[in-house]
């Protein structure tokens, strides 16, 4: 089954009922607050993943993700949540300490 672990969110588990979808709808349709300043336009880099596994479950990079990687706005084993879709099995992401807001409780 498709699912998200959202890793210093106490290992939130987020199960997907279809996909593929983009990893920022699936975590925002269960409730979970995500950075996204641009409008889930791929414009900035505030709702980036730190993909810590699965990498193969998701599409490839697009040309935003392309670009910032390029200008070194986004590092090797990071993605955009807007810009990637979760194709299936699962994967396993950070947030990043600088996407944080301070309302959530993270663990780490």
């Amino acid at each position: 089954m498709p699912q998200i672990v959202i890793e210093n969110l106490f290992n939130l588990k987020i199960n997907s009922v279809s996909v593929p979808r983009k990893v920022i709808e699936i975590i925002h349709e269960n409730g979970i607050d995500w950075m996204h300043a641009c409008g889930k336009k791929g414009r900035c880099t505030t709702c980036k993943i730190i993909l810590k596994s699965g990498e193969e479950n998701l599409s490839p990079p697009t040309k935003p993700e392309l670009d910032f990687l390029q200008q070194g706005r986004l590092r090797a084993g990071e993605r955009l949540a807007c810009q990637t879709e979760l194709l299936s099995g699962e994967i396993v992401v950070r947030v990043g300490n600088i996407n944080k807001f301070p309302h959530i409780k993270y663990s780490e």
